[in-house]
C-alpha cells in the first residue's frame, strides 16, 4: 500500500510563483511539499527569460561590433561563436537554478520532491518519482505547473521536426535561413537575435496586421525596428503544409488567394503556448478549465475547488514572470496577512526585449478610446531625446495616453533604448497617481532617458 503523507500545503511546480510561495509558507510554520517535474525555476530561469536575455545580450554585442565605425571605433571582422554563447547561457541558467534549489533544500518545513504529480482526489496527489510512488494530501494546493510551446495542426509540421523556443537555443551553428511561424514577441526576440548572429530570417504572420494588440504607430515603429535589423516580415500568410527534405524545409503559403512556396534551413514555431494541465488529471479533483485547458480562477486565484489555487501561466492571461510573481504575492498576502488584494488591482505591464525594446503599461490609445474616455495623447520621437542622440540610439518613440479630465496617465508605450526601464517610470507615476503636469515639471537627472518625460508632456497633445 502506498504511503500517504500529509502537509499543510502542496505546491505543484517550482516556477516563479511556486518557489517564493513555498518559502513564505514554510517560514510561516506551514509544512510544505513542493513538487517539481524537471528543474527548479520554471520556464523563466530554464527556458525563457534568463537564457534568452543572456543570448540577446550576445547578439547586441555582435550588433554594436558591426556598427563600431559609427562611433569612430575601428574593429576587425565580427564573427559569432555560438558554442561560447550557449556555454555562457548555460552557466548563467545553472547558477540561477542551482542557487534557488539549494536555498529550497535548506528551508525548514519544506520538502522538495522531484516527480510527476497528478490528482487522484480533490486534495490528494499521486507523485511518481524515479524511485517510488507517493500519495500526498493537503487542505491547500497551489498549481504552478506552467505552459509549453504550442504546435499548430499543420500537415507535415510535426514530421519536419521544427524548433521551438527551447530547442532553438541549443543549435550548434547559426541557421542559414530561419523561418519563424508566428509574429508575436517570442518571434521578434529570436528573429532579431539570429539575424544579428548572421542568419537570414523570415517571420510569417497569419494576421494582416503586425502586433495587432498594439496601437498602429507603436506597431509600425516595431516593424521598422525589425526590418532595419534585416528581418523579413510577411503578413497575411497562412502555412498550409510543411515538407522537410534532408536539410531543407519548404512551406506552402496561402496569401491573397495565391499559393507560393518558401524554403529555409530551419523552422521555428512561435505561435503560442499550451498549459501543462493535461498531465495533472484535473478531472479527478473536479477542477474546471477553459476550452484551451487553462485553469479557471477568480480574482484571488482560487479555482472552483475550495483550497485549490492556480498561479502563473497555467491559469491563462499574460504569460510573464512578473505576473507569476505577483500571483505569489496575492496568495501570500491573503493566506498569511489577511489581505483582500487581487488581480483587479494591478497594472498590465510588459517589455519585449528586442533592441530597442518595447515597453508598455496600462491602456493603449485604442483601448482607452473603446472605453469612451476623453483623452490627450502625447508622443515624442526618440530622435528628440538627448540621451538617445548622444548614444546614437534614436529609433522609436515614447507615447502616453492621459485622461483629459483628471490629467492622470492611463497608459504608455515606449519603443526605444531601455524602453522597459522608461516604462517603469510611467508605472510608478501611475501607481502614485501623479499627473502628466507633475511629470512635465519634475526635475530628472540630466542627461537620462527618463528626462524625456519633461519634453513629452510639454509637447502638443492630440485628442
Amino acid at each position: 500500500m502506498t504511503k500517504l503523507s500529509k502537509f499543510d500545503a502542496i505546491i505543484i511546480g517550482a516556477g516563479q510563483a511556486g518557489v517564493p510561495l513555498s518559502e513564505a509558507l514554510a517560514k510561516a510554520g506551514w509544512s510544505v511539499a513542493l513538487i517539481e517535474e524537471k528543474h527548479v525555476g520554471g520556464t523563466c530561469v530554464n527556458e525563457g527569460c534568463t537564457p534568452t536575455k543572456t543570448m540577446i545580450a550576445s547578439a547586441r554585442v555582435a550588433h554594436l561590433g558591426a556598427r563600431a565605425a559609427d562611433y569612430g571605433v575601428k574593429t576587425g571582422n565580427i564573427t559569432v561563436d555560438l558554442e561560447k554563447i550557449r556555454a555562457r547561457k548555460t552557466r548563467v541558467v545553472e547558477s540561477f537554478r542551482l542557487g534557488s534549489q539549494q536555498r529550497l533544500e535548506q528551508t525548514p518545513n519544506l520538502s522538495l520532491i522531484f516527480g510527476q504529480a497528478q490528482f487522484i482526489a480533490p486534495k490528494t496527489l499521486e507523485v511518481r518519482t524515479d524511485t517510488d510512488l507517493q500519495h500526498l494530501e493537503a487542505e491547500h494546493i497551489f498549481i504552478n505547473a506552467g505552459a509549453r510551446p504550442a504546435q499548430p495542426d499543420i500537415p507535415g509540421l510535426k514530421a519536419s521536426l521544427p524548433l521551438n523556443s527551447t530547442s532553438i537555443m541549443e543549435l550548434e551553428s547559426v541557421p542559414e535561413h530561419l523561418l519563424i511561424l508566428g509574429g508575436g514577441y517570442i518571434a521578434l526576440e529570436f528573429g532579431q537575435m539570429y539575424a544579428r548572429f548572421g542568419s537570414r530570417v523570415t517571420i510569417l504572420e497569419r494576421s494582416e496586421r503586425f502586433l495587432e494588440r498594439e496601437d498602429e504607430d507603436i506597431a509600425k515603429s516595431m516593424f521598422d525596428v525589425m526590418t532595419d535589423s534585416g528581418v523579413s516580415i510577411r503578413l497575411g500568410c497562412e502555412v498550409k503544409t510543411v515538407v522537410r527534405v534532408e536539410d531543407q524545409i519548404t512551406l506552402e503559403l496561402q496569401t491573397d488567394n495565391e499559393s507560393e512556396k518558401l524554403t529555409g534551413s530551419h523552422l521555428l514555431v512561435a505561435s503560442g503556448r499550451t498549459p501543462n494541465s493535461d498531465s495533472l488529471d484535473l478531472t479527478a479533483a473536479g477542477i474546471q478549465t477553459d476550452a484551451r485547458g487553462f485553469i479557471a480562477v477568480n480574482s484571488q486565484l482560487q479555482s472552483n475547488v475550495p483550497g485549490v489555487y492556480a498561479l502563473g501561466d497555467i491559469k491563462g492571461g499574460p504569460a510573464f514572470t512578473h505576473v507569476s510573481y505577483d500571483d505569489f504575492r496575492i496568495v501570500r498576502d491573503r493566506l498569511l496577512h489577511g489581505s483582500s488584494r487581487s488581480t483587479k488591482d494591478r497594472l498590465a505591464l510588459y517589455t519585449v526585449f528586442t533592441d530597442p525594446q518595447l515597453g508598455r503599461v496600462g491602456l493603449s490609445e485604442r483601448e482607452a478610446k473603446a472605453l469612451g474616455l476623453e483623452l490627450r495623447v502625447y508622443t515624442l520621437p526618440m530622435s528628440s531625446v538627448a540621451r538617445a542622440i548622444e548614444t546614437d540610439e534614436t529609433r522609436g518613440l515614447i507615447k502616453a495616453v492621459v485622461d483629459a479630465k483628471t490629467d492622470l496617465i492611463l497608459g504608455a508605450a515606449v519603443v526605444g533604448i531601455e524602453g522597459g526601464e522608461i516604462i517603469s517610470v510611467f508605472q510608478m507615476a501611475m501607481i502614485g497617481h501623479l499627473t502628466a503636469s507633475t511629470l512635465r515639471e519634475t526635475m530628472f537627472s540630466h542627461p537620462t532617458l527618463s528626462e524625456a518625460l519633461n519634453n513629452l508632456f510639454a509637447s502638443e497633445p492630440t485628442t
